[in-house]
């Protein structure tokens, strides 16, 4: 069902046939599927088909967790290995691979973690990081990451050595972006706060563009994402001064492909 919501997102309305084919099963499956889905809000039912839940393209945080996982982690393995050595504070941002970076640095007690995120900010006090400093302000529910104006006042006070920020998309033309405007304020208070930034994406969301802008890429140090980005892309990205770190994974058939 998650795959059914991750094509939704991605593709907005699809008949139950297109479906099928995508996931590899019956039409059958994929219309009990979709009632399941349609009754827990999760997508609307059309005729023939099914579409996101209108005003958002944006899946809650549990749904998203899975998504990606192995290109996530090594991201992440990659990501942490760019934060200097020795006491130093990092802001991390809401997000599944920001969460994944979080653990890839298990092993680092020096560390002052800022972030605005709630589950990120639990997870690092469970990890038994030295220092944890979550910014107040209203929760969103579907990221859990705390927003708005006493979030950014709080993120105004703290000076971060190496903000690593995720996204929803990240393109040479639009920059970081994710799904919701006020959020998109938020993170770029700390990404203003940090002396260098690095973003954190999987190839899903290289060369997309969603609805707020996070940042400018001449706001960003170092991308890291892994080997099935569009490399024509990632050389348009550089070209706008961007380092970019690759990590390997196994290949995707619809990026392989050019689709």
């Amino acid at each position: 069902m998650l795959a059914m919501l991750a094509l939704l997102q991605e593709n907005g309305q699809m008949s139950l046939s297109t479906l099928a084919t995508e996931l590899g099963t019956s039409e059958a499956t994929i219309r009990r599927d979709v009632a399941v889905l349609a009754s827990q809000g999760l997508l609307d039912r059309t005729h023939g088909g099914a579409r996101p839940i209108q005003g958002s393209r944006e899946l809650p945080v549990r749904l998203r967790d899975g998504r990606n996982q192995a290109a996530k982690s090594r991201i992440a393995a990659a990501a942490a290995k760019l934060v200097p050595e020795g006491k130093h504070a990092i802001g991390l941002s809401g997000g599944t691979t920001a969460a994944e970076v979080l653990r890839a640095l298990h092993h680092r007690t020096d560390l002052t973690i800022i972030t605005n995120s709630l589950s990120i900010g639990l997870e690092a006090a469970e990890q038994g990081q030295g220092r944890v400093l979550i910014a107040g302000g209203v929760l969103r529910s579907n990221s859990l990451e705390l927003v708005g104006s006493l979030a950014e006042a709080t993120l105004r006070l703290v000076n971060v050595g190496t903000a690593l920020v995720g996204a929803d998309g990240l393109s040479s033309s639009g920059g970081l972006t994710t799904h919701d405007d006020i959020e998109a304020r938020t993170n770029h208070t700390m990404i203003e706060r940090a002396q260098r930034v690095i973003a954190v994406a999987d190839a899903s969301k290289i060369g997309h563009v969603t609805l707020a802008k996070m940042a400018d890429l001449s706001e960003i140090d170092v991308l890291v994402t892994d080997s099935n980005a569009p490399e024509d892309e990632l050389a348009r990205i550089r070209d706008l001064g961007v380092e970019v770190v690759i990590v390997p994974v196994p290949a995707d058939p619809k990026t392989a492909t050019g689709s």
